[in-house]
């Protein structure tokens, strides 16, 4: 028996013991050395060659991973693990550091319980590095913490050993300090990182070695000896003494829950089902024996096996040739085939129980964030997957040959559903078709998809996505039905900025209000109390209250009133881009008794006019994307990199020193001025700076910019040239 066979034999059996079963992420800023680190860890597992781990980046396996040199899609696989006389089975997923793929984060993040956090020692923790721990915590996934290459702060800053120690301390406390206000209430104090227990490490995953306080026991190795192993440059010798895979692999079990512990506190936190009933109790307990329930965090489309959903087994088994039903989609299927990732390949494993991470072949019609279960014990589904940011940049994609039109709209389906981050909108009349993403590099991997997938495409100059909004309160607008019989009067005003910003955090979650409980939520975000107890709806981070009294039959067009308010808000009246912060107010209705009379025709027109010709009278705005920009330079080149962002439109937000002459400059920009931004940057910087960008949300735009970029818009959208004033919405 060849070595991997032994090793898929062993998964399969630990498969089933759900203690000695540890998910776990990989994430940390972009090139902090996440890749490079998975590789090392199956290396020593025995999967690929010691000698190319680092080199081979063995995960990024997709070709524009390779040329990029960075990580996109979040990689799976399995491996077996031992310590103190135990093999545990270690389902790893290495997520991408990039802001553009963030989404793979998060969607990585429910499928685990521990995370990695890799700190890159030079740099110390970066804008990225605390995303994608909030994104971790939020999720209530424990992180451990390894801080690497820590060979370039003895070779190139040559720093003593006293030195190293504070430069360590100062990232661990920075860390924890992040931990203490992320982490959930009950786990502050727990899930704290601690030098003495083991759970920080540090190390080089390019040299393949690390060290924490136990192995620093165990081997007797110390910092000095650390120091001399690299300035003498014996560092493959250090590896052998401590080898990366075992120090780390070994911190994974000892501080990272097994499934069967995560799930207890993790179900109830991502599931909203009742957790005494029977699913409830089998997805608590890990139970492999209950009703089925699976999370789908990622769906790839292979060219043999069709779509490949990727998800975690959080109760019963996934059997191969069983039927399944997808609860999002109200579909049913049959699995082909079902099994764990092993690197690159995957192993067909014919069933896998609780705990797991799992892929599924045949799961027609899923997409991430979609929950699978049996089609005789139907559960409710988990919550669905928060991204942090949202799509800001599009391009206008065409098909270079008529002829290949309708596989340009089965790609741009297939692609929307490997990336649940990405907006498309495939418009059949008019040819065109929008792909919305989260920024330039997005934008270019998608459009090289497309093509790989065999389209021959070209794409328009990237376009940014505004949003619409108010800054004034409007008059009591009248909306009439087409049939004069029915009236609905309304106000319209900016929504309080708290609230507001409790929606963009995901702190409240938008659809129909229930009952009066919520209204001490909205009481908390700063609503006034009698509106707090009389919102029906939240949409696009809107609301909509009803503040009439005793009015006949308007229960009965509730729904087709929130209906219209939600369609109203998709496209605004300024520009038709989509509208939000607002609060509308409905005071006063008048209907027609004979319900034939107040049916969709009459009461949608009537409340998307009235909606409509409120914004216009409450001093109309667009809203521009905002990015954050962080930029770590030489402080001889500081000068030309703040011009740089001051010619674009850019505020400074903070200047700090760091260690030797880096300094590093915290600024926000508008998506719209950031084209280029990459080139101009390298020249400005003649190369010498690392920058990284993250989604700021929404700001007003500069009120004498507004009248052009609206008419830019609705000339490139087809519309009028100026947008219709109140009267056109109330005749």
């Amino acid at each position: 028996m060849s070595r991997r066979d032994k090793m898929i034999a062993k998964i399969k059996e630990l498969m089933y013991k759900p203690d000695l079963i540890r998910n776990i992420g990989i994430c940390a800023h972009i090139d902090h050395g996440k890749t490079t680190l998975s590789d090392n860890l199956l290396a020593g597992a025995g999967m690929i060659s010691e000698d190319l781990a680092g080199d081979q980046r063995a995960l990024d396996f997709d070709e524009q991973e390779q040329a990029r040199g960075i990580t996109i899609d979040a990689a799976n696989v399995s491996m077996v693990h031992e310590y103190k006389g135990d093999e545990y089975l270690i389902n790893l997923i290495d997520t991408p550091g990039h802001v553009d793929f963030g989404g793979d984060v998060t969607r990585a993040m429910r499928a685990v319980d521990g995370a990695v956090v890799v700190v890159c020692a030079v740099e110390g923790i970066m804008p990225q590095t605390e995303t994608v721990l909030r994104q971790a915590l939020k999720e209530n996934v424990k992180p451990v913490l390894f801080i690497n290459k820590v060979d370039r702060l003895i070779n190139e800053l040559k720093l003593e050993p006293d030195e190293l120690q504070k430069r360590f301390i100062n990232i661990y406390m920075e860390a924890n300090k992040l931990i203490k206000n992320m982490a959930p209430e009950d786990k502050k104090e727990d899930w704290a990182v601690d030098f003495t227990d083991g759970s920080v490490a540090f190390g080089s995953a390019y040299h393949n070695w690390a060290i924490n306080v136990p192995m620093m026991q165990k081997t007797g190795v110390n910092f000095k000896d650390i120091i001399d192993y690299c300035n003498n440059e014996k560092q493959k010798e250090l590896a052998q003494k401590v080898p990366l895979s075992e120090v780390l692999l070994s911190m994974v079990v000892e501080h990272l829950p097994s499934a069967k512990v995560a799930q207890v506190y993790r179900v109830p936190n991502i599931w909203d089902g009742d957790i005494d009933s029977p699913a409830g109790q089998c997805m608590v307990n890990t139970d492999s024996d209950g009703p089925l329930a699976v999370m789908v965090t990622n769906v790839s489309v292979d060219k043999h096996a069709g779509e490949i959903a990727t998800g975690r087994v959080y109760g019963g088994t996934v059997e191969k040739g069983t039927e399944i039903y997808l609860v999002g989609s109200h579909a049913k299927s049959r699995v082909q085939q079902v099994g764990v990732y092993f690197g690159p390949e995957r192993v067909n494993t014919d069933t896998v129980p609780a705990g797991n991470i799992v892929y599924i072949a045949g799961a027609k019609g899923a997409i991430a964030g979609e929950t699978i279960c049996s089609p005789d014990d139907k559960i409710k589904e988990f919550e669905g997957l928060e991204h942090i940011s949202e799509p800001v940049v599009t391009v206008a994609v065409e098909a270079k040959n008529t002829k290949d039109l309708p596989k340009l709209i089965e790609v741009l389906r297939q692609v929307a559903k490997e990336d649940p981050t990405i907006k498309v909108e495939i418009n059949e009349e008019t040819g065109e078709h929008l792909v919305s993403g989260m920024g330039e590099l997005h934008l270019e991997v998608i459009t090289y998809r497309i093509k790989d997938k065999g389209v021959d495409i070209q794409t328009s100059e990237p376009i940014v996505v505004y949003r619409e909004t108010v800054a004034g309160v409007s008059p009591e607008v009248e909306g009439k039905s087409p049939n004069k019989h029915n009236r609905f009067y309304i106000t319209v005003e900016p929504l309080e900025e708290e609230l507001f910003n409790a929606y963009q955090d995901g702190d409240l979650k938008e659809g129909r209000v229930k009952g009066k409980e919520a209204a001490a939520e909205f009481m908390e975000y700063g609503l006034d109390k009698e509106e707090a107890r009389r919102v029906w709806a939240a949409h696009n981070r809107s609301l909509f209250i009803n503040m009439t009294r005793g009015i006949q039959y308007l229960d009965e067009v509730k729904e087709l009133l929130l209906e219209g308010f939600e369609s109203a808000l998709e496209d605004g009246p300024l520009a038709n881009e989509i509208a939000m912060g607002l609060k509308f107010k409905l005071h006063d209705a008048k209907l027609h008794e004979d319900a034939v009379h107040r049916g969709p025709a009459q009461v949608l027109p009537a409340i998307r006019k009235a909606i409509y010709a409120a914004i216009m009278t409450a001093k109309p705005a667009l809203l521009e994307p905002m990015q954050k920009v962080f930029i770590n330079t030489p402080q001889d080149y500081m000068g030309a990199c703040t011009r740089e962002i001051q010619n674009r439109r850019g505020q400074i937000v903070d200047m700090s020193q760091d260690t030797g002459d880096m300094a590093t400059i915290e600024s926000k920009v508008p998506v719209a001025e950031m084209f280029g931004f990459a080139g101009d940057i390298r020249s400005a910087a003649e190369g010498r700076c690392l920058w990284s960008t993250e989604m700021s949300g929404f700001e007003r735009l500069p009120g004498e910019m507004q009248k052009n970029i609206i008419r830019e818009i609705r000339q490139r959208k087809g519309l009028s040239e100026e947008p219709y004033g109140p009267d056109h919405y109330l005749g």
